[in-house]
């Protein structure tokens, strides 16, 4: 069976040879609701249009676009931030700042809820997290590019895979942190969309009931539709949480034992100890 890390290149599978994926994967085109009609991820003028990669046998998505599939983000954010409905609408990018001013970051989206006469009576924040890629993804998604074929085989290294610990430290803790923190202080709701692959490599977060929850976890998946020949955004659970419960189980460490970690440090002080270079006094040396 061919090794190929690519699991979705312009919305496709490379398996997809039906005139609309081919002319998506030419035209480097993004289906799902990209700030343009081409996928700009990685560089505008020379993108890196891989949705998702292949690891151990599962689609996981990379690119945080490959979330606006046909907006259910968006659909069940609202169910869970005003399940009483009312008018709302989205705002994209939204810059935060802090008491003094400075940028806390943007948010992905901001709900908002407004009234007949059009003024803003609420808002919650969506912030969308694929994951990190630890390898070099440009490599083997250039060589199908060069040679597109449907038994693309990748023989030039080790395999990309996700980097899901990169993509909570770097990425997630710090949106908890500081974007996170701003919205519990003005007790607005929060929605985290993240995939459910993703959100199985967390420590396991303490739940609440939907009406106390301050987060909510979205966790979807991607499934494959085999007379279609290409896979859909699905939601698959939805996780509700405290803000402070869950930021605290995410950010502090299950320790290990002390004992281990002395006889490491023990080991290196030994090791430098018999190390030390022979030196002589200068007095010896006159």
């Amino acid at each position: 069976m061919p090794n190929n890390p690519l699991a979705e290149i312009c919305g496709f599978p490379i398996t997809n040879s039906t005139s609309t994926a081919v002319s998506h994967r030419e035209g480097l085109l993004c289906p799902f609701h990209n700030v343009c009609p081409n996928c700009t991820k990685d560089k505008a003028d020379n993108p890196l249009a891989v949705c998702s990669v292949n690891y151990n046998g599962h689609a996981v998505i990379t690119c945080p676009v490959r979330f606006r599939e046909d907006w259910i983000i968006l659909k069940n954010a609202v169910k869970f931030v005003w399940p009483d409905g009312g008018r709302w609408t989205t705002l994209p990018e939204v810059k935060l700042k802090d008491a003094d001013g400075s940028q806390a970051g943007n948010i992905d989206y901001v709900l908002v809820k407004y009234n007949d006469k059009g003024k803003i009576v609420d808002f919650a924040s969506i912030e969308v997290q694929g994951v990190y890629i630890s390898g070099n993804l440009r490599n083997p998604f250039e060589s199908y590019m060069d040679h597109p074929t449907s038994r693309f085989n990748w023989d030039g290294g080790k395999n990309p895979h996700p980097d899901f610990l990169s993509s909570s430290r770097k990425r997630l803790l710090p949106q908890l942190l500081y974007k996170g923190g701003i919205f519990k202080a003005w007790n607005k709701k929060q929605c985290v969309v993240i995939q459910k692959a993703f959100y199985d490599t967390l420590p396991e977060l303490p739940q609440t009931s939907k009406e106390k929850a301050d987060i909510a976890w979205f966790l979807y998946d991607l499934e494959y539709n085999r007379r279609e020949k290409r896979y859909h955004l699905v939601l698959v659970d939805t996780v509700y949480t405290d803000f402070e419960a869950a930021l605290n189980k995410v950010i502090f460490t299950k320790p290990g034992n002390v004992v281990d970690f002395v006889k490491i440090l023990q080991d290196k002080l030994d090791e430098k100890m018999s190390n030390v270079p022979e030196t002589h006094s200068v007095f010896e040396l006159l």
